[in-house]
Order: structure tokens, then sequence, then C-alpha cells
């Protein structure tokens, strides 16, 4: 199941949406009662896919980000992947949809991209198994982990280089029925000119901590509650991105997420 949070001509709603993905013209958005968890109800209204605007598929309590996750990319930051996951938190105010602009704040002269594979939780949940990680999670969508890596690597701790508003890209939509080992991870910057650059080509095969072992890692610190969001750490690749670029994180089954980058 493709679970989305659309805006359509009366307003707002969550929806599956259901079609060929490869065939955009047969894609339509079935109306979810309530809300996405548990076994959803539909109303019976539906709309064509290109008659809507998709929006971040969830709005997330919070979102978890794991950092280094990946071990080349820790080298590229200039240190070893840690032995247990580096967490850390995005506020849900920077959480923004497909095609929504990313904004660059004109505090930092550098801000990157970090595209990752990002868990949704589907239920109230706390101190669980690596093994039972999969009853408690709804599904994965695609994120761009955005940063000011100047403000990052200045501050020492990563609140303000990872917090501004628009800097958690998430979508296009949720995807249930994931396997998430061994999928790749793409990030590809448009620019202005016309030309692209594929910065990241990883694999989720590459994690130093699977998908299980950081959703019992979180939940040892935190409750996590349906909706939140939790971010499994970059590929290496990461780098500037520029007012006028596009960015777009591509997950093998999920789909697509693109946005365009402008001045604040």
């Amino acid at each position: 199941m493709r679970l989305a949070r659309i805006a359509h001509p009366q307003g707002f709603a969550f929806v599956e949406v259901r079609g060929d993905v490869t065939d955009p013209a047969t894609l339509t958005c079935a109306e979810i009662s309530e809300h996405p968890f548990g076994t959803p109800e539909f109303t019976g209204r539906e709309w064509p896919l290109a008659d809507v605007r998709l929006l971040a598929p969830i709005l997330a309590s919070k979102v978890v980000c794991v950092g280094k996750n990946y071990a080349e990319h820790a080298q590229e930051m200039g240190s070893e992947a840690p032995a247990e996951p580096l967490i850390f938190l995005k506020p849900n105010t920077s959480v923004v949809g497909p095609e929504a602009a990313i904004a660059y704040p004109p505090s930092s002269e550098r801000v990157d991209h970090e595209g990752e594979l990002a868990v949704v939780i589907g239920q109230p949940c706390r101190d669980v198994a690596a093994a039972r990680a999969d009853e408690v999670i709804l599904g994965y969508t695609c994120a761009n982990d955005v940063t000011a890596r100047d403000q990052q690597l200045a501050d020492g701790q990563w609140t303000r280089g990872k917090g501004y508003d628009t800097f958690c890209p998430l979508g296009p939509w949720i995807v249930t029925d994931l396997d998430p080992n061994g999928l790749d991870v793409r990030t590809t910057v448009h620019h202005p000119d016309g030309s692209s650059e594929v910065r990241q080509d990883g694999n989720t095969s590459q994690f130093m901590h699977t998908v299980g072992e950081i959703i019992e890692y979180v939940s040892r610190v935190m409750t996590l509650l349906p909706g939140d969001v939790v971010l499994t750490g970059t590929p290496a690749g990461v780098g500037p991105m520029l007012p006028g670029d596009r960015v777009t994180v591509e997950i093998e089954g999920i789909g697509s997420l693109s946005n365009p980058v402008v001045d604040r």
C-alpha cells in the first residue's frame, strides 16, 4: 500500500495512491476516512493524482535521526562509524513535502543534501526488541536530511544546522509492504544550466546499524508515537546545494522526492 497526504479541491486528506507508478496517468488517490494507522477505512471519494498536490506524507511529533550509519560517510566526515547509533532530533517544523522549496538560510555559507531512507512509526511503542521492529513500523518513505554544514561543524552539536524550517523534505508517499534491506539510495543534484550530478549512490545493505537495531536503540530512550519519523543515515557523497538547484532523492521500491532550493 502507498499512503500519502494530499491537498485536494475540497481540503486535505490521507489517501491510498493506487495504480501503476510506471504510468503516472493511472495513479489515483482514494480518500481514507480518518488516519492511515491500523486498517484504513475509505470514504469512497477519489481524485486523479494529477489533480491534487502531494504533501509531506505524515505529520510527525518528532523526527529522530541517525548520524554516520554508513562507514564511508563517517570517513568523509573525518571520523569512524560509532559503535552505537548516534541519534539527534530535527523539529517537526522542518518537515515539508515533495516539490516544496528548501529555503537556504542567509546565515549559512554551505547547505548540504543528505538522502536517506525514512521509517514511519505506526503505533505507540517503547523498549521494542529489534526482532519485533516490523510490528511497530507503518512503512517507509524518502527523506532529505538537509544540513547547514558550516553551522553543524561550528556548533559541535547539530540542532541549529539541522533544524531550519524546510530542512526535512519527506515523500512522495509511505510504502507499507517494503523490505528495507538492500535498497538503492541515490541523490541527484540538478543545476540551473541543465546539468545533473549523481552525488550519492548507496545501498541500505551498507548500514552499520539495521532498521531493527535503530528502532530498538531509539525506543529504549524515548517513546515513539504514531507518525513519528526515524531517519536511518545517509550514504557517502554528501555535498552542497545552491539556490536554483533541484535535489532528487530516489529509493528503490519507494520512488523519488524532488525539491527546489531557493534563497530564504
